[in-house]
């Protein structure tokens, strides 16, 4: 029987591997390319002998030479913490550049789909709230934080070029704060920070007076979004995230209850370019993709609280 064959660029990281696993269950032949910069092999190690997955150690910084036929390919490798990209500049900026240009490369060869994991931090500090794909954002291209922001741009221009004078049949998915097993707890980003230093007994650095919100789309809703999305016909921007719009105050406080520690909150100085709101606006895909969040943050989060008990 045919199985269409599906590369995940990044396939050994949260979401890479996440998706992995869904292609898989789908029915896919799924090859996962990761140089493991931040990706982790504990994340896809339940796939060793799956005759319908292989795994391929490589930098797509480099060319790419995949044997066969691929029919798509979805590009998920990139640093997408704070304390991955502030660690790891360079390598972030050159993965949404040079990686995805490689990438595009080897689409347009194979005759392959490319998703592109773009993010909603293409928006930057926005003035526009919640935020919709037409909104062109508010980025500080030479701030701490541009590296990934300008890196992501660069990507979603490169893959527009490509899908207008190549004719690549391209996708761009833009996601929001996502959480989930399989999270690093030391990846800096406001869950695993809150959970790992509940779980340690240590009080939960907020920045600022925590009035900045977020909104947390648990994983399986996003893998969903992004499958439906890639077997759309739809060619521009899609956000993919849950509207469910809270302080990190008030999620802090959600954690503390949680988690039943005894830990207070700690207040600490607003990093460079922070943004102060982030919602997503998806009416794009609820009209085009017939997509919304189903899972709860309550229950989301006491599946990821499970999951974080078992690693620290």
């Amino acid at each position: 029987m045919f199985k269409p064959t599906a590369v995940v660029t990044g396939g050994a990281g949260f979401l890479g591997s996440h998706l992995c696993d869904r292609l898989l269950a789908e029915g896919f032949k799924v090859a996962c390319v990761d140089n493991l910069i931040t990706g982790n092999i504990n994340n896809i190690s339940h796939l060793a002998g799956n005759e319908n997955f292989t795994f391929v150690k490589h930098d797509i910084t480099n060319y790419i030479f995949i044997p066969g036929r691929i029919d798509y390919i979805l590009h998920f490798a990139s640093p997408a913490s704070p304390i991955d990209y502030l660690k790891l500049p360079i390598q972030t900026l050159k993965v949404g550049s040079l990686g995805t240009h490689k990438v595009l490369g080897l689409a347009k060869e194979k005759k392959a789909r490319m998703l592109l994991a773009s993010t909603s931090e293409v928006y930057g500090d926005p003035s526009v709230h919640p935020q919709t794909e037409d909104y062109w954002g508010n980025v500080n291209p030479i701030g701490p934080r541009g590296v990934y922001d300008e890196a992501k741009r660069f990507a979603e221009a490169m893959t527009m070029a490509y899908h207008r004078y190549h004719g690549v049949d391209t996708r761009i998915v833009r996601i929001f704060n996502t959480y989930g097993p399989r999270m690093r707890l030391d990846d800096g980003r406001a869950l695993p920070e809150f959970v790992g230093q509940a779980l340690r007994g240590e009080d939960l650095s907020v920045f600022g007076d925590g009035s900045q919100t977020r909104s947390f789309c648990y994983v399986s809703d996003l893998v969903d979004g992004i499958f439906k999305l890639l077997m759309s016909n739809e060619t521009e921007p899609v956000n993919i995230g849950n509207p469910a719009e809270i302080t990190i105050k008030q999620f802090a406080e959600e954690i503390i209850k949680l988690t039943g520690t005894k830990s207070k909150i700690a207040y600490k100085e607003l990093p460079v370019d922070d943004p102060k709101v982030r919602q997503p606006d998806i009416t794009r895909a609820k009209k085009i993709l017939g997509w919304e969040p189903k899972v709860d943050r309550s229950d989301g989060l006491r599946v990821t609280l499970e999951y974080f008990k078992k690693v620290i």
